[in-house]
Parts: structure tokens; C-alpha cells; sequence
């Protein structure tokens, strides 16, 4: 039973379990929400660009298909997302981890949202450009990889940022599935200090704030970085 504990305020806070769960909930934020978020952000992007180059497009069936696949992501709760692709899957008999189902719905969700940003920023390029680079002569494919999408990547960025450390903070829903990453952890860690679990609850708030912190920072980085390649 640990007894050190702080009185601030008249509240008593349990410092030394608060010392003790923090490397145990940190190390669980390293080794599993942040690569979770990382590989699922990864291939989101790859579905978000892929359904933002269908979308505008002028194929109709595909347009229709991806269309409804958006407007589906965006009308649900990611939790019930989570849960259907985690119970449809034994299903069809594709027996995975929590962790790669996690992944799916985690990628999936993100395509949806940041296929909207790509396309958007895809659309925000002025026409001109297009018809320059038809001009000399480039075909619609090398207008879009060499012209277009350097362009939009710019103005991508920063909500694409922000999907990205909102995706941190959804990955504590991974918990619902068993997925043992930051959250679950605290709530494990919680199991056992019911009388003191909001300060662990609180505690895990901290080191997603910490993490979610330093990733501005990056962000902050990367924009100033594209701001110099722009103003060249």
C-alpha cells in the first residue's frame, strides 16, 4: 500500500503512485499509441489520396463508390466503426490481432477525413496551373505529381497536422477492443487504486497533452520549413 502522499489545497494527492505509474504508462504510449498512430495515419494518407484523385475524377461509378465510403466514415462514431470492423471480421473467418483491426479502422477513418483536405487542396489550385503544364506539354498524370499535388501538399499540411494529433487521442479507443496502449494501461494501472484512479486518469491526460505537445512543435516546424521552399 503506498502512503506517500501530498497535501495541495486540502487535497491529497498520491504522489508516489503517481511517480511509480508514470514510466509504465509512458512506455506504453511510446511502444504502442505512438507507432499505432504512425501506421495508421500512414496508410490513411495513402487511402485519403487515392480517394481524393477518384473523387475528382471523371469516372462515375468509382466517384459513387468512394463518395458513399466518405459519407459513411463521416456519419458514424469511430467507436462503432472500431467495433463493427472488430466483430465482422471472425465473421468472414480473417482471424487478426486487436492491434492490426485497430489499424484498419484506424486508417480507414483517417482516409475518409483527409481525403476531403487533399481534395480540397487539390481544387484550391488555381486552374492556370493545370493549363501551363498541358502546355509544355506534360500529360494530365505528370501535371498532377509535378505541379499539382507540390502545391496542394502546402496548404494540406496544417489540417492534416491536426488530423494527425487528433488521431493520438482517438487511439485510446483501441482500449474498447483490448488493445493495451496509454489508456488501457492507466485503466489497468486505475484496477488496482480505485480510490485514487482519477489521478491516474489525470495523469494519463498529462502525457497525452506532452505528446500531443511536442508534435505542434513538429508541425510548427514543418510549416516554417515549407514556408521557406514557397517564398524561393
Amino acid at each position: 500500500m503506498l502512503t506517500s502522499n501530498m497535501v495541495f489545497g486540502g487535497i491529497v494527492i498520491p504522489w508516489e503512485l503517481l511517480q511509480q505509474s508514470f514510466w509504465p504508462i509512458l512506455i506504453e504510449g511510446i511502444k504502442v499509441t505512438i507507432p499505432l498512430t504512425l501506421i495508421s495515419f500512414f496508410f490513411g494518407i495513402i487511402i485519403a489520396l487515392i480517394t481524393a484523385l477518384v473523387r475528382i475524377s471523371k469516372i462515375k461509378p468509382l466517384r459513387w463508390i468512394f463518395s458513399v465510403y466518405v459519407s459513411a466514415i463521416r456519419g458514424t462514431p469511430l467507436l462503432v466503426q472500431l467495433f463493427i470492423i472488430f466483430y465482422l471480421l471472425p465473421e468472414l473467418n480473417i482471424m487478426i490481432d486487436p492491434y492490426p483491426t485497430a489499424i484498419i479502422a484506424f486508417s480507414l477513418n483517417v482516409g475518409a477525413y483527409a481525403s476531403e483536405i487533399i481534395r480540397a487542396s487539390i481544387l484550391s489550385v488555381p486552374k492556370g496551373q493545370w493549363e501551363a503544364g498541358f502546355t509544355i506539354g506534360m500529360t494530365y498524370r505528370k501535371t498532377l505529381f509535378r505541379v499539382i499535388l507540390p502545391q496542394a501538399l502546402r496548404v494540406s499540411v496544417p489540417p492534416l497536422s491536426n488530423s494527425f494529433i487528433s488521431l493520438v487521442k482517438e487511439t485510446s479507443l483501441a482500449s474498447q477492443i483490448l488493445v493495451t496502449e496509454l489508456f488501457r494501461k492507466s485503466q489497468q494501472i486505475g484496477a488496482t487504486n480505485l480510490d485514487q484512479i482519477v489521478y491516474i486518469y489525470i495523469l494519463a491526460a498529462f502525457i497525452y497533452w506532452i505528446i500531443c505537445f511536442v508534435l505542434s512543435l513538429v508541425q510548427h516546424q514543418l510549416e516554417r520549413r515549407l514556408d521557406r521552399y514557397t517564398a524561393r
